[in-house]
């Protein structure tokens, strides 16, 4: 069985980091998996990047549509500061990948490669793995979770969220979607059950067979817990501290929650003390006056771009917190899990799929920066209940994200739809 693995890029980000562990996952299988992205940034020689060869006249073409679409979106407003994408940019690859010999292409995050009106005229089986929610939306890669979302009630005239204003593009992209994509058939697959059930509820894609299959990590080889003392040394860490990691790859947003941590950490610092320190990776210490609001010291780690140094610095901390306002399945909590290391987390989106409460970790209600406060208390303050509950952790990631086994869910998926 041949399957074309299709994202943006096969490193930059939680998605594309994803989807090339997906692609890696089936080196030792039945499966042949490939790689097709716009921009390649790894060594792997089974990954092919790039844009299909324009004629004057197409490239022309192209820009003229580009110069269109930016003079339409000046005039669109919104005070929704999530990434969107409309659907319109296209590498031009539809023919190449209808022509492979791939028997299934599986989507990814391909806002920025493929056009809408691309995905419609794929010929092949289709999978697609969500990282994100631009399938079933507008042009919103994250829209919320809540009742009147318009993701749930349909792109109406008269459902416009009141911080937009002129053109209404998060409906004409979804009603774009609806049209091209109307005699498609997708199988969808969500790495958490909070996801799944938002595809569910969708009106693009509720009548969609979904399939909840996690995101695959190497917990043989690369995720796995290094000694800590070990770890700190060559970060340059002082043994005796406590330290708290946060981050992410992209760096801080909104989502993330850095400012419910900022509520949190003076609770945790007030009943523990200055022993405890905070890890920030994903972004340098900021150039104005909030590098100097939290409570206690930080060590700015930057971004990290290699897998061993990011498993050493989860293996240097005590303690990982995911406050996300809204998250599908974190790969800084599964890491940090793989390689040992409790999570302090909210109980939303797909973090009660990673983070059993007391057990692996600590779940807080919605954002209840007092509760999360007091989790990361209790985790911290007893050294042998947080290394129980890292052995806990460490045990439940290679038992539920091992290659090999989410290898095999993928290969019986692709196999139904094969045969469907």
């Amino acid at each position: 069985m041949k399957v074309m693995q299709l994202s943006t890029d096969d490193f930059s980000g939680g998605a594309s980091r994803a989807a090339y562990r997906l692609h890696q996952s089936f080196a030792e299988t039945q499966v042949h998996s490939t790689m097709r992205v716009l921009e390649h940034k790894t060594a792997n020689i089974r990954v092919v990047a790039g844009q299909a060869p324009r004629t004057f006249e197409q490239k022309i073409k192209a820009r003229l549509q580009r110069l269109w679409r930016e003079h339409r979106q000046r005039k669109w407003r919104t005070d929704n500061q999530i990434l969107h994408s409309f659907g319109q940019v296209s590498a031009g690859i539809v023919d190449e990948l209808n022509q492979s010999d791939a028997d299934i292409l599986n989507l990814h995050w391909i806002a920025k490669f493929l056009s809408v009106n691309d995905i419609g005229r794929l010929k092949k089986p289709l999978v697609w793995t969500l990282h994100d929610m631009w399938a079933f939306c507008g042009g919103e890669h994250v829209a919320p979770d809540d009742r009147d979302s318009r993701f749930r009630q349909g792109y109406l005239v008269d459902n416009r969220p009141d911080g937009e204003a002129g053109p209404d593009l998060n409906r004409e992209t979804w009603l774009a979607k609806r049209e091209a994509w109307a005699a498609q058939r997708f199988s969808v697959v969500t790495p958490s059950r909070w996801m799944a059930r938002c595809v569910n509820e969708s009106v693009l894609f509720r009548d969609t067979p979904v399939h909840v299959i996690p995101n695959p990590l190497d917990t043989d080889q690369v995720w796995k817990p290094r000694e800590q003392a070990w770890a700190r040394d060559v970060l340059g860490l002082a043994q005796h501290k406590t330290y708290v990691l946060f981050g992410s790859a992209g760096g801080m947003t909104h989502l993330k929650g850095e400012d419910l941590l900022r509520a949190a950490m003076p609770r945790v610092v007030a009943t523990l003390g200055q022993k405890v320190e905070l890890l920030i990776f994903g972004q340098y210490r900021p150039a104005d006056a909030t590098a100097q609001s939290w409570p206690c010291q930080v060590h700015w780690l930057g971004p990290v771009h290699d897998d061993l140094v990011m498993a050493t610095i989860y293996s240097a901390a005590d303690l990982m917190v995911v406050p996300s306002r809204q998250d599908n399945l974190p790969n800084t909590a599964v890491e940090a899990h793989a390689c040992g290391t409790p999570v302090a987390a909210f109980n939303i989106g797909g973090l009660p799929d990673i983070v059993e409460h007391q057990k692996t970790g600590w779940l807080a209600p919605a954002f209840d920066t007092e509760d999360l406060a007091q989790g990361m208390t209790w985790l911290l303050s007893e050294q042998r209940r947080l290394a129980a509950l890292g052995l806990a952790a460490r045990k439940a990631a290679a038992e539920r994200y091992h290659p090999g086994l989410i290898a095999t869910q993928y290969a019986a998926l692709y196999q139904a739809v094969l045969t469907r």
